[in-house]
């Protein structure tokens, strides 16, 4: 996702465009419609100065019997036919920049979603989010009006040069020797104008990034009196995306003016020559009002072609930045036969002989030479001190990683044997910090079983200690919940997930514990849901204060990715080691 290829050949840049056309291919009929309204369009503007050489020519010197009112009749046909032209070129260009963006969005989501934990700690999913929408409104703006646009000024110039051939190919001639000037500057500028456009697509991108940033820690920065310094920063972000888009924006108006003053300076001089050739009685006065017309119109098509250009570039940044993100493949996926397992689902879960280094720290194991064979129903405890790999476990059971050596197993199953979504439906997991979604009560709960019906969600609730708090809410179950759950308090939200994890059913739960930043009431609360939810479950709890894990059938002790103690709690506070030096730690300062 870097600016790596700001530097790729020209070629290479617009080839990026092919991605819009394979979203905008699927919809034949809309584009056969949009190519027929710009033929129509076109032909109908190169019309009117036919229509008008014919009321000079013919209506003015009485060739037309001294009824004139057929040219203008003429002329009205062609304006109606223009402007339903237009109106339907507009539907359906409009129509497609609409669903071919609506179309990437959602092909772009389901590959993100796809992707595994690796490749949003290498890249910041704010950037990616800033993608998804300045990106893609670059693109709405290229399909629904560049390109019409692009293919319009073609067909109108390329149509022009032939009618002005057949009216003069002297003066003809004399103006095309303006073209060929203009495309010297188009070329040069257009490839600083590419790279330019590709910068200030990544500050842009900057921006958004650091708008979500901000807006979901809002509460912190206030509560550290940091307004001053984030407005500060969010204005300097702010300033270098203009300088860059200043930048472009100069490029572009040199390109223009340069091409303009190169095509406009050679119509005058042809104009000059025409002029001549009336006094002389080679061409008429109603075919130079013609020529003057339609020179016009080619003139304003190409010129109108290097503003085109300039938003192409600017669309080929921005499908090459988006087609980045199509083209990522996850490294966590399932294998071509992957192994099913085995049913009834036992909760078994193995640890052998792991070494595992996460991604962007391989200098360090996470775990190293790590085995742990947890039973069926067993409920296991694992402590120790920040950094010693206790929520690695949880990451490499869910498969979220691969270990680089060893094997992690599910009721005997080799993980990167099997289906990663097999293995998480096995799984149910409450996190420390809690994932409320910005989405209904209701709809929170049934992530953990989407097909719950309202029953199921009020029995999970029951058991979770939610039920009480979701019925005072102002509409029960369908009460929006704000975002990450702000209209909830913190034992309230760590309940919710309980039922989540209530309806999810699975026979092996992973809990980081959930209870160390709420008051008495609500660990008391969530302590007795956290009870009903491990009844007749394989239980891992990640455990950071002691006393929740003295009644775990064994305690692993962990230190440096290496397991250093296991037991129960009385033989390992009796053996003098770490967990007996953190438990006196805890005990002590606690007064238990």
């Amino acid at each position: 996702m870097a600016d790596s290829d700001a530097d790729t050949p020209k070629s290479r840049k617009l080839g990026n465009l092919r991605l819009i056309w394979s979203f905008a291919i699927r919809y034949p009929m809309r584009i056969v419609g949009a190519g027929i309204a710009l033929l129509l369009a076109a032909a109908a503007t190169l019309a009117i100065p036919d229509g008008f050489r014919r009321v000079i020519d013919d209506g003015f010197s009485g060739a037309g019997g001294g009824d004139i009112s057929q040219y203008f009749f003429y002329l009205l046909l062609i304006v109606v036919v223009l402007a339903l032209a237009t109106a339907m070129r507009f539907y359906f260009v409009s129509w497609l920049g609409e669903r071919v963006v609506a179309d990437l969005r959602v092909a772009v989501q389901r590959n993100l979603l796809a992707l595994d934990p690796k490749y949003f700690e290498e890249n910041r999913p704010s950037e990616i989010a800033s993608r998804m929408t300045s990106d893609t409104s670059v693109i709405e703006m290229i399909v629904g009006t560049t390109i019409s646009v692009a293919l319009r000024n073609i067909v109108m110039g390329i149509g022009g040069i032939i009618y002005l051939l057949t009216l003069s190919p002297k003066l003809a001639l004399m103006m095309l020797l303006g073209i060929p000037l203009a495309i010297g500057p188009i070329v040069i500028l257009g490839r600083m104008l590419r790279n330019v456009s590709r910068h200030s697509q990544d500050r842009i991108a900057d921006v958004g990034a650091m708008v979500a940033e901000t807006l979901g820690a809002m509460k912190i920065v206030q509560a550290f009196g940091q307004e001053r310094r984030e407005g500060d920063r969010f204005d300097k972000a702010v300033q270098s995306a203009f300088a860059t888009a200043r930048r472009r924006i100069a490029i572009r108006s040199v390109m223009t003016a340069i091409v303009i003053t190169l095509i406009f300076g050679a119509i005058t001089m042809v104009l000059w020559q025409a002029a001549s050739d009336v006094i002389s009685g080679q061409i008429t006065g109603g075919a130079v009002a013609a020529f003057v017309l339609t020179g016009m119109i080619v003139a304003g098509a190409f010129g109108a072609l290097t503003e085109v250009y300039g938003e192409l570039m600017r669309g080929a940044g921005a499908a090459g930045r988006l087609s980045e993100l199509l083209q990522e493949v996850p490294e966590i996926r399932a294998p071509t036969r992957p192994q099913p397992l085995p049913e009834p689902a036992r909760g078994e879960l193995k640890f052998d002989d792991v070494t595992f280094r996460y991604p962007t720290r391989l200098e360090t194991p996470a775990l190293e030479d790590f085995s742990l064979a947890i039973n069926p129903g067993d409920l296991v405890a694992v402590v120790g001190p920040s950094g010693a790999g206790k929520s690695t476990l949880f990451q490499l059971a869910q498969r979220f990683y691969d270990p680089q050596q060893g094997k992690v197993t599910l009721d005997g199953v080799d993980l990167r044997d099997a289906d990663p979504g097999d293995v998480r439906r096995r799984i149910a997991m409450v996190p420390q910090d809690t994932v409320i979604f910005a989405a209904s009560a209701r709809d929170n709960l049934r992530y953990g079983h989407w097909g719950a019906s309202d029953d199921a969600l009020w029995q999970a609730a029951e058991a979770a200690n939610a039920a009480e708090f979701i019925r005072d809410l102002p509409e029960g179950l369908d009460t929006y919940l704000g975002e990450s759950g702000a209209r909830l308090s913190g034992g309230q939200r760590q309940r919710l997930a309980i039922a989540r994890a209530l309806l999810r059913d699975a026979p092996l739960l992973l809990l980081d514990e959930a209870t160390s930043a709420l008051d008495a009431e609500s660990e008391r609360l969530v302590q007795q849901a956290l009870e009903r939810l491990m009844e007749n479950r394989t239980t891992i709890v990640i455990a950071h204060r002691l006393a929740t894990v003295r009644s775990a059938d064994r305690i692993i002790v962990m230190d440096k990715g290496r397991i250093v103690e296991q037991g129960d709690h009385a033989a390992l506070t009796g053996q003098g080691g770490l967990y007996a030096r953190l438990a006196q730690l805890q005990f002590e300062s606690s007064g238990a």
